[in-house]
């Protein structure tokens, strides 16, 4: 059968079209596969941190900017994304809970890794040691675990200290944040507080009323949190974490925050 010239002309238009969709074809698929390794974030152009101010010397406001240990490893992972920091104050509950995924890319906020909370989010690797210390006034007679039952103590809500205080038969009253449960050890309403050493060390440090009567020993180990899932983030996550350790940032950002015997 004979073809007309108008009928080659449309089978090599259509054979041209066909070449073309083959192309744009086989040019997605390496494309679709980087894009599932990209790193997505709720906000465009910005890491957005979660974590709950004041804490300190984690986090905490200072000549109206965020400062602290924690905030200083957040602005260096955001570098390393080229992202631009974008903290949001958060109560300890909703890190804790995993909640803050709604919100946050990530949560820095002196996180103690456990295993009830590796159930609502991932951890990044340890990025600092940190046990519990137990604080109390002068002449309060309060020297150890033991004599500080049967007394007010203060501890932060949901925290490791709150769950130690309470395994260990203590008369704990829980604060929302650390300055309130500093606050309420100076103000008497407390005659001691529990919780991390890091923290409650750095808070009396300049004031003789207050001393560490008691360490207790428990392993815990801070970490980042990532949503449930987040590999890419957390892969991320962990890389800065390497390049800090390894280039010696993360031991001088301790010893600025903490002093050199941390």
């Amino acid at each position: 059968m004979r073809i007309s010239s108008n009928v080659l002309k449309s089978l090599a238009v259509a054979a041209v079209g066909v070449l073309a969709l083959t192309a744009c074809g086989s040019s997605d698929t390496p494309a679709a596969s980087s894009d599932a390794n990209a790193l997505t974030v709720i906000n465009a152009g910005k890491l957005t941190v979660c974590s709950d101010i004041p804490y300190e010397p984690f986090e905490f406001v200072k000549d109206g900017k965020n400062v602290g240990f924690d905030m200083d490893i957040a602005a260096e992972i955001a570098k390393d994304l080229e992202l631009e920091l974008n903290v949001i104050d958060s109560g300890f509950d909703s890190i804790e809970s995993g909640l803050f995924r709604t919100q946050c890319d990530i949560a820095i906020s002196s996180v103690s890794i456990t295993d009830a909370r590796k159930g609502n989010m991932d951890f990044s690797t340890p990025y600092m040691d940190d046990d519990l210390t137990l604080v109390a006034k002068e002449g309060s007679g309060v020297t150890d675990l033991e004599s500080a039952k049967g007394k007010q103590i203060g501890v932060q809500q949901a925290t490791t200290g709150a769950k130690f205080a309470q395994e260990n038969g203590l008369d704990a009253i829980g604060y929302e944040d650390s300055g309130l449960q500093l606050a309420s050890l100076k103000a008497g309403t407390t005659v001691a507080t529990l919780g991390n050493q890091s923290v409650l060390g750095y808070a009396i440090k300049d004031d003789p009323t207050l001393k560490r009567v008691a360490d207790f020993k428990t392993g815990e180990q801070l970490g980042i949190a990532v949503p449930k899932g987040g590999t890419v983030v957390l892969d991320k996550v962990n890389t800065t974490l390497k390049r800090l350790t390894d280039d010696g940032s993360l031991a001088k950002y301790q010893e600025t925050w903490f002093g050199a015997s941390n």
